[in-house]
């Protein structure tokens, strides 16, 4: 286990995370919806134990909202209120221990963290390169 930092575009949030070394589920996201919140052609993202994550700061700021995901379940959104940097999802579809991390905002992170896989492959913009690992949707459970 290593732990990282991360912060905001603006400073205004501030965490750490603790992730197991095993980047298996470490992926790239093309869903559409994570293309529009991000403003880029994918995200990063790790699924983690809800307490690995600590917000250090500006956690009592957070702003969230909720929307329905391609499982039919909500997905609440963290984000904040400043900058709007989406920090982390909660999916309910992966129970109450479980969130997304985005990744990409780990200060180590924009460097070091190669995805495992890639999900919504069949999202993806044509000039990526694939992922050797590619789910057209969702990977089996």
């Amino acid at each position: 286990m290593s732990t990282y930092n991360g912060a905001c575009h603006c400073g205004a949030t501030e965490w750490t995370a603790t992730l197991d070394k095993d980047t298996s589920s470490h992926i790239l996201c093309h869903c559409n919806t994570c293309k529009i919140l991000s403003g880029g052609a994918y995200t990063l993202n790790q699924i983690i134990p809800k307490d690995s994550l600590k917000i250090t700061k500006g956690g009592d700021s957070l702003k969230n909202y909720t929307y329905k995901g391609d499982s039919g379940n909500p997905v609440h959104c963290y984000y904040c209120p400043n900058c709007t940097t989406h920090v982390y999802h909660h999916q309910t579809a992966l129970g109450d221990d479980k969130i997304i991390l985005r990744t990409g905002l780990l200060s180590e992170g924009r460097k070091n963290f190669g995805p495992a896989a890639e999900i919504y492959g069949k999202d993806r913009f044509s000039w990526e390169k694939e992922v050797a690992n590619t789910f057209e949707v969702l990977p089996p459970q």
